[in-house]
């Protein structure tokens, strides 16, 4: 197969298409990392307040997932800087590509629960109401729809096939 069959819609080869995605992809992950960053690097001041020790048994649970759950997303999302850093020059790019992508993916998700488990302990600390639940729902829907509702919906109205 010679390079012009493998051209894609937008004239590149599969290396050109691997260069741009990757591309793409770390700028994407520079934003997630950063929002996850600031907020695991809150999560990890939250035990050090004096208010933590009167928390309840069940906040204090919360709060361990949370920090569990936001050193995961990090992890995930810093993972692709580390993966091209192992890879890099060694013809891989195209699978890098498909790799980081995954990770970015399960990073997103995990940053997801994290801000869905930040919320529930905020609230539940903050308001001691029975709203928490039905708020947190509504926050979760909006996220959900902002990340994967609209994204989704739009690779299927505009995807050609």
């Amino acid at each position: 197969m010679t390079d012009q069959e493998r051209r894609t819609g937008r004239d590149e080869t599969p290396e050109e298409r691997a260069d741009r995605m990757w591309t793409e992809l770390i700028q994407e992950v520079r934003v997630a990392q950063t929002g996850v960053q600031i907020l695991f690097g809150f999560l990890l001041t939250v035990v050090f307040q004096q208010k933590y020790a009167e928390l309840s048994h069940v906040d204090k649970t919360i709060y361990i997932v949370t920090v569990l759950l936001g050193a995961s997303a990090t992890g995930a999302l810093i993972g692709p800087v580390s993966l091209h850093r192992l890879v890099s020059g060694r013809k891989v790019k195209p699978e890098a590509v498909r790799l980081a992508s995954r990770l970015t993916l399960i990073g997103l998700f995990l940053l997801l629960a994290t801000m869905t488990a930040s919320l529930v302990l905020i609230l539940r600390v903050a308001t001691e109401g029975s709203a928490v639940t039905w708020v947190v729902a509504a926050v979760v829907a909006w996220y959900l729809v902002c990340w994967y509702g609209l994204p989704l919906w739009s690779r299927h109205r505009h995807t050609t096939h």
